[in-house]
């Protein structure tokens, strides 16, 4: 009888322990419930089709104040895209842009070379961005 008293003091009966279960498998269940519309959403997700560029080098043209920028882009097989190549400063500022429009073709990887005319002395030249257009 003591026992009984302390727990319901506590809100340790039977009733809230069947609450906190009751409680526990919902969260359980909506997890799962999340966790499976994630994993079906990621799957339909991976068919779209995608771009891959990977900076090859750059060479600084010191004489002309520009750089030259050397990039693979995998695209898929078709599809027009552009890029954005840019020259930064040794303050990571950028010194120089440019929009190159790259037309479809057969191949689904290709190497590319543009030079970027600079403000500024640049240290570096990048790939900052790619898409599908």
């Amino acid at each position: 009888m003591a026992d009984d008293v302390l727990a319901e003091r506590y809100g340790r009966t039977r009733t809230s322990k069947r609450r906190e279960r009751t409680i526990l498998v919902a969260v359980a269940a909506a997890f799962a419930v999340v966790f499976v519309a994630w994993v079906v959403w990621a799957g339909f997700d991976g068919t779209r089709p995608t771009l891959e560029v990977k900076d090859t080098g750059h060479r600084l043209l010191t004489d002309e104040r520009a750089v030259e920028v050397r990039w693979d882009l995998s695209a898929p097989v078709g599809s027009d895209t552009a890029c954005v190549v840019q020259a930064l400063n040794e303050e990571f500022v950028v010194v120089g842009w440019k929009v190159v429009e790259i037309p479809a073709s057969d191949e689904y990887t290709r190497t590319f070379t543009e030079t970027v005319r600079t403000a500024q002395e640049a240290n570096t030249g990048l790939i900052y961005r790619c898409w599908l257009t």
